[in-house]
């Protein structure tokens, strides 16, 4: 058993903390009180099933701490889950938190060894290293859906460990090896600028699934063809398969449009086009779906938009695809209406919001979701979606 540190709550920094607190002691570390208030009382933050579940009913050696210095004092490692959002007009991820963080708490505690799990720039940790020559520092990235996040640290796909120190790497996959629920999972690893493109690289790819995909749905709409006839007959061959090919409105959430456009950065001395496509492609997918949204009313009927969380059974907005589709039906003057129960807020991006299910069906004559429920099959006849499979 050892004594680890999570710095930063997020789906990240919490799945991470419940997986390890199995086995080990680990202080959970996060500046929002409120967050550690509601885990302290066995309530998630966040949407996420097993993590509600693990707090609710495991026996987890979970100790919350609103001070770092006690947190971190006797710690064998400092695990920092910290936000590292993209900078448009820098072209770059902004690592400051991240800086502050590893900074502090080799200040505390420099023999504690480094994990960093946010997403940063392909050599970052590499440079961290060098600045602070006598620390042990890893780079291990992160392969988590929303909603799914502690399952997918139960059940990884793989693991990956980014190390100037192969022992170091050993001891702390030791860990999560035996934290998880899959031991014979495929553990890599290699240097840490490897392993920080592998996180980009993932990324993109699925972001490029996304695009390509649409594109498709955008080919057989404006033809007038089936589109579930041309995916499944797609996805039927085996070197394909049938993932990440439901139509949407475009990529989201928390990673996809920051990673790819990071990666887009990275290839500064690099020639590319690929990169680039995949991110002009998500901006023209939503184009053509804000507009055959409006070809599909009248003046002066309203558009209700079901949603704005990225995915079924998510509580997250940021970067949610639905919201470029918002932007573009306002811009064109469309009369629009919000249902999204988990907004407290009367508005959205100065569109009125409606919490009620039942008075936001009355007030639209056309429903936009991105991802469907089962409460909209009864009004399937003004409900516009391109979720054909009804997965995410």
């Amino acid at each position: 058993n050892r004594t680890i540190t999570v710095i930063g709550l997020g789906y990240v920094g919490l799945a991470m903390a419940c997986l390890l607190a199995q086995k080990n002691k680990v202080f959970a570390y996060d500046i929002d009180t409120n967050k550690l208030e509601k885990i302290s009382n066995g309530i998630s933050p966040i949407q996420d099933d097993y993590i509600e579940e693990y707090l609710k009913n495991k026996d987890l050696n979970l100790n919350l701490c609103d001070n770092l210095s006690n947190a971190i004092a006797n710690s064998n490692y400092a695990i920092i889950a910290t936000p590292t959002d993209y900078n448009e007009q820098k072209n770059f991820f902004d690592t400051h938190l991240v800086d502050n963080v590893i900074d502090d708490v080799l200040t505390i505690n420099p023999k504690t060894t480094i994990v960093i799990k946010s997403t940063v720039p392909v050599g970052y940790t590499a440079q961290t290293q060098k600045k602070y020559s006598n620390a042990n520092i890893l780079f291990v990235p992160e392969f988590l859906r929303e909603s799914k996040a502690l399952y997918d640290n139960l059940y990884p796909s793989r693991i990956i460990i980014g190390h100037s120190n192969l022992q170091t790497a050993q001891n702390f996959a030791e860990l999560l090896v035996n934290a998880c629920n899959k031991p014979d999972v495929k553990t890599l690893f290699m240097p840490t600028t490897e392993a920080e493109a592998v996180k980009l690289f993932s990324n993109t790819y699925l972001a490029l699934r996304v695009s390509f995909f649409n594109e498709l749905d955008s080919y057989a709409m404006s033809k007038n063809l089936d589109t579930k006839n041309i995916i499944d007959g797609v996805c039927a061959d085996n070197r394909i398969c049938d993932f990440y090919n439901n139509p949407s409105f475009g990529y989201g959430g928390y990673c996809l449009p920051k990673d790819t456009k990071q990666l887009r950065a990275n290839y500064e001395d690099v020639p590319q086009n690929l990169i680039d496509a995949i991110i002009t492609s998500n901006d023209t997918r939503k184009d053509f779906i804000a507009q055959d949204i409006l070809n599909r009313i009248n003046s002066g009927q309203k558009l209700g938009i079901y949603r704005l969380t990225m995915k079924t059974n998510s509580d997250n907005f940021r970067q949610s695809s639905i919201q470029g589709i918002i932007q573009r039906l306002k811009d064109a003057g469309a009369s629009l209406i919000i249902y999204e129960p988990n907004l407290k807020d009367s508005t959205f991006n100065d569109v009125p919001v409606e919490s009620d299910f039942d008075k936001f069906i009355a007030s639209c004559d056309l429903i936009v979701a991105n991802r469907c429920d089962d409460e909209l099959k009864a009004y399937s006849n003004k409900l516009y979606t391109r979720d054909i499979f009804y997965k995410d």
